[in-house]
């Protein structure tokens, strides 16, 4: 089963689950906010996006601007930044879409059509 880490106020997120659901993918969600993506999930997704640590973190985010994380993650060591996104899930790139074989973040329609069709 695919795991969907959203934001319901998300468009992005929205137009996500939409298109699984018109392409009958099974998917669950759950709430970026409350829950996060576990520290292992982070793990897998980093290693998905060969190491591009700032791939899972969501730069137009209000909380990214005032944490000051733009400035410091160029000293964070990797777990410390997965600390941060474990704190704060607002900071983590969404739609964030994980299972054993599938690795994504953000939507765009050609990726996940490759990743998921």
């Amino acid at each position: 089963m695919l795991k969907v880490y959203i934001y319901n106020k998300c468009s992005t997120c929205r137009n996500a689950t939409k298109w699984l659901e018109q392409h009958d993918i099974p998917f669950e969600t759950h709430p970026i906010r409350e829950t996060p993506p576990s520290m292992e999930e982070l793990e897998q997704m980093l290693a998905a996006y060969d190491g591009n640590l700032k791939r899972l973190i969501n730069t137009s985010s209000a909380d990214y601007r005032e944490s000051g994380l733009k400035d410091s993650l160029p000293t964070l060591s990797t777990d410390e930044v997965f600390e941060k996104l474990r704190q704060q899930g607002n900071l983590v790139k969404r739609p964030f879409a994980i299972n054993a074989d599938v690795k994504l973040v953000g939507f765009k329609q050609p990726e996940w059509e490759a990743a998921l069709q």
